[in-house]
């Protein structure tokens, strides 16, 4: 059994100047980001590989996540695919994961993370964590799912969504 683990990067600020890709976190994004790498340390959800969208706020929620995991921490892998992806774009680059990978980290965006995670969720999932998820995902919300078959045969209904954070 593996897990994937989808989480919409922390708060960020508004772009002033246009560039949406630059935008940063705001000064509560860092603390929601450690809260999330906290989470995971304690839950026993170590990533074994990260992948993380380009842009500059989901990078950020990354390495405060890596702060709290410290040395279990994997390198991230950054993808510019997955900035402003759609759901069919963030499950393709799901499928290309090894399939030596047990547990799985995906940092992007709204809507494509919430679009994505809804597309997954199968009837085995926790139907509190399912309404929760789609009616509300904030700023580093975390999806928790069980995954039983290869990652390159993931698509939809296919993985049970455990909780979410």
């Amino acid at each position: 059994m593996k897990t994937l683990l989808i989480l919409r990067h922390a708060e960020a600020g508004h772009s002033f100047t246009g560039d949406d890709h630059a935008r940063t976190l705001t000064e509560r994004g860092p603390s929601q980001a450690r809260q999330v790498g906290r989470w995971l340390a304690q839950s026993q959800h170590l990533p074994e590989m990260t992948v993380v969208s380009t842009a500059m706020r989901t990078r950020q929620t990354c390495i405060w996540i890596n702060h709290e995991l410290g040395e279990k921490a994997p390198t991230p892998y950054l993808d510019e695919r997955l900035y402003q992806a759609s759901s069919s774009v963030l499950c393709s680059v799901i499928n290309e994961t090894p399939e030596s990978v047990h547990t799985l980290l995906v940092v992007a965006h709204m809507p494509g993370v919430q679009d994505l995670s809804t597309q997954l969720a199968s009837q085995d999932s926790a139907e509190h964590a399912v309404l929760e998820m789609a009616t509300h995902w904030p700023p580093a919300g975390l999806a928790v799912f069980t995954v039983t078959k290869p990652w390159a045969e993931l698509d939809g209904r296919d993985a049970a969504l455990a909780t979410f954070v």
